[in-house]
């Protein structure tokens, strides 16, 4: 049974992280550099959150925020659900699927952030394990998921 540690055994270290006090504007430029769809936000070394695309568009061009003079703190996600090593592939569709979200902020066995599992990294484990038995209808839960524009 696949668990969260698995999962983010098959990714790359995360590398995409900002200061919590960088401005909006140094982000989405970050965001462009890395081409993803979010990034870990830190103090320091401490995690403090995920700050997306959708945060920007939510909480700064519709709010009508100036993204060279809002920091990250400011519009970062921090209301994510949690998910740890030990917890199971479907444990992670399932919760991903009740919270409404994209990502899942996972914790390792010392409750230390440990990455970030996105809706993507659990549509490539359910189409790579489906031939072990997997539920073939939770990749089709994901994918509608994925199109409905939920919240982050």
């Amino acid at each position: 049974m696949l668990t969260v540690k698995n999962i983010l055994e098959t990714k790359a270290p995360v590398s995409n992280t900002i200061d919590a006090n960088a401005t909006v504007f140094d982000a989405l430029k970050k965001l462009s550099e890395v081409d993803l769809s979010y990034l870990v936000v830190q103090e320091g070394q401490n995690f403090k959150g995920i700050f997306s695309e959708r945060d920007y568009s939510r909480n700064v061009a519709l709010k009508g925020r100036n993204s060279k003079e809002t920091s990250v703190y400011e519009v970062m996600a921090t209301n994510l659900p949690r998910v740890k090593w030990t917890d199971t592939l479907e444990h992670c569709i399932e919760t991903l699927l009740q919270a409404k979200t994209r990502y899942l902020l996972a914790f390792d066995d010392a409750n230390a952030f440990a990455g970030v599992v996105t809706i993507h990294d659990l549509l490539r484990q359910v189409l790579a394990t489906k031939d072990s038995g997997f539920n073939a209808s939770a990749a089709q839960q994901l994918i509608d998921h994925d199109e409905k524009g939920l919240v982050y």
